[in-house]
């Protein structure tokens, strides 16, 4: 048995009080979170003064996206080469303390080699889920990724042809996207019967849905197609932000999941806190009320995007979701628990308790009060084996 101490703990929904934490681990499951002295027998490790939480979850990264630039003529590459650096974008994932991490678009299902590597040595990256390329329109957001359709017939088989493959999650690009050149967030790319086909043909092969969301109009699409969950959620449209009331209550109503991508590294962190900048100011009021409304919400980094969105950047996803005027405590949920619900694990991680697989992160100083502490990480654990 392994016991592992901290001065702080956050079971993924709340703090934890005690003296002297110690977190009970066996066959790489959680067994129980006590405040006395550890068993007889166990191997300790004392963390100090640092807070022991869940591993992280951040449910929304791009393995194959190199965080550069030019992130698109990046992929200009062979599989041997864009699957070494999917590796690499692994290890650095689970180095900043995320044990789990959904990636929703790769290239040539490549994903599903790195999630088969994973689960066989933890130490090489986070469990994963994989979408494999995401089905996108023809010439539409992503579409050098491979997955472009036209048409329900057409959607009906990439749905079948990813389910053979194994996917755990069918990912469709509802709307434009700013990383595609000729792409518009606020522009929908699919049809109502294009799109209820997806939810139909996932269903009968037991796949849930997600949607790239930006335009408003799209998210009420995909909300009225069925889609399980949305990605990103902005209500953009083509003059403005406008968060819909009847929708969103709609949302609520139905238990749509909603991933909402923040957090910048680096020069483009500035922009990303909004400043004075009207159209950022009213981006910034529509997430809140997203993630306040009552649907169940993750906090996400989109990692790989650009150059502010390196792999592993999670924890200034956090520092932006507490930007936002909301309490860490919230925050923290959102990358733990809460984002387990929304990818559909919320049974077996992103708390700490009995049960739950022994995914932990250990970081000096509170995040609680500082979410930079998330940075600062001290130990990861990953079905309580420490890869750091």
């Amino acid at each position: 048995m392994l016991a592992i101490r901290a001065n702080r703990l956050f079971d993924g929904v709340n703090v934890v009080e005690g003296d002297r934490l110690t977190v009970l681990v066996d066959g790489g499951v959680v067994e129980a979170v006590t405040d006395g002295p550890p068993p007889s027998g166990a191997d300790v490790i004392d963390l100090g003064a640092g807070t022991l939480l869940p591993g992280l979850i951040d449910a929304h990264v791009h393995l194959a996206f190199d965080a550069t630039p030019d992130t698109v003529g990046a992929l200009a590459v062979g599989d041997d080469i864009l699957l070494d650096r999917m590796r690499a974008a692994a290890a650095a994932t689970l180095d900043a303390g995320v044990t789990t991490a959904r990636d929703l678009g790769d290239r040539g299902y490549l994903s599903l080699r790195v999630r088969a590597e994973s689960a066989a040595d933890p130490r090489r990256g986070p469990r994963l889920l994989v979408s494999g390329p995401p089905v996108t329109s023809v010439g539409g957001h992503c579409w050098f990724l491979g997955g472009e359709v036209k048409g329900s017939d057409a959607v009906r088989a990439a749905v079948r042809e990813r389910a053979a493959r194994g996917v755990d999650v069918v990912k469709v690009v509802v709307t434009g996207g700013r990383l595609t050149e000729g792409s518009h967030p606020h522009e929908v790319q699919f049809g109502a019967a294009e799109l209820d086909a997806v939810t139909d043909e996932a269903a009968r092969h037991g796949l849930p849905v997600t949607g790239h969301c930006h335009a408003a109009d799209g998210i009420a699409a995909a909300v009225a197609a069925g889609f399980g969950g949305i990605e990103h959620c902005t209500f953009v449209t083509a003059e403005s932000i406008f968060v819909d009331p009847l929708l969103l209550e709609a949302m609520v109503t139905a238990g749509t999941r909603v991933t909402l991508t923040l957090g910048t590294v680096g020069p483009a962190a500035a922009v990303d806190h909004g400043g004075d900048d009207p159209r950022r100011v009213a981006m910034h009021d529509a997430l809140r009320r997203v993630a306040t409304s009552g649907v169940p919400v993750a906090c996400a980094s989109d990692a790989g995007c650009g150059p502010g969105k390196p792999h592993g950047s999670l924890a200034y996803a956090v520092e932006a979701m507490t930007g936002l005027g909301l309490p860490a405590q919230r925050a923290l949920r959102a990358v733990t628990s809460g984002a387990a619900e929304v990818c559909g694990l919320g049974d077996r991680v992103g708390r700490i308790a009995p049960g739950y697989a022994a995914d932990l992160l250990a970081v000096h100083g509170d995040p609680l009060t500082r979410p930079a502490a998330l940075r600062r990480v001290a130990a990861v654990f990953r079905d309580g084996q420490r890869v750091r």
